[in-house]
């Protein structure tokens, strides 16, 4: 089983207090093994240490400071969202493959957990982005939007947002067969 997640988080221009980012989307999208798609999941989420977005991350991910106002903090919405895995699924946590467009997601939600003291849930991860170099036998990896060019798919949603770029990455990593 498949998890394809896209994370959004707090920004700003010229990568400024990149030790202070904090998820503020977790878009995903669950596939089984025979590449049909299970389930979709997006929320915001609330940071707490800036919790005031730029205009730099707003017109980036077009994600409005009344979206992340209304929002849960991490700890309860990564919790409900794991419980939507878990359930939608039909699988413990620890089973499931977390995969992404790149190590960035990882990494980010690594940091969050950690802010929050919460336990990294995932044994796997796999970078979409990286696999994709090399079936394709690129001498480098390529952003979203160029791999998807590349498989003649249309972009659907609005780049940098969680849930249309997790949708994209599924439809890259379904046709392909990544993994």
């Amino acid at each position: 089983m498949y998890l394809i997640i896209d994370l959004e988080a707090t920004c700003w221009e010229n990568h400024r207090d990149k030790n202070n980012m904090e998820i503020i989307e977790i878009g995903a999208v669950l596939v089984n093994n025979d590449y049909k798609i299970i389930g979709e999941y997006q929320t915001f989420i609330k940071p707490i240490k800036n919790s005031k977005l730029s205009e730099f991350c707003k017109d980036l991910t077009s994600i409005n400071q009344k979206d992340i106002n209304n929002a849960e903090i991490f700890p309860i919405a990564f919790k409900k969202f794991i419980q939507w895995v878990q359930r939608k699924s039909k699988h413990n946590i620890s089973d499931i493959i977390f995969c992404s467009w790149g190590y960035y997601d990882k990494k980010q939600l690594t940091k969050d957990c950690e802010l929050h003291n919460i336990i990294y849930p995932f044994q796997t991860h796999y970078s979409i982005k990286h696999k994709f170099a090399e079936i394709k036998n690129l001498k480098k990896p390529i952003g979203m939007k160029k791999a998807l060019q590349m498989c003649k798919i249309p972009l659907d949603g609005t780049h940098h947002r969680g849930i249309d770029d997790a949708k994209n990455i599924a439809k890259i990593f379904i046709q392909e067969k990544i993994l």
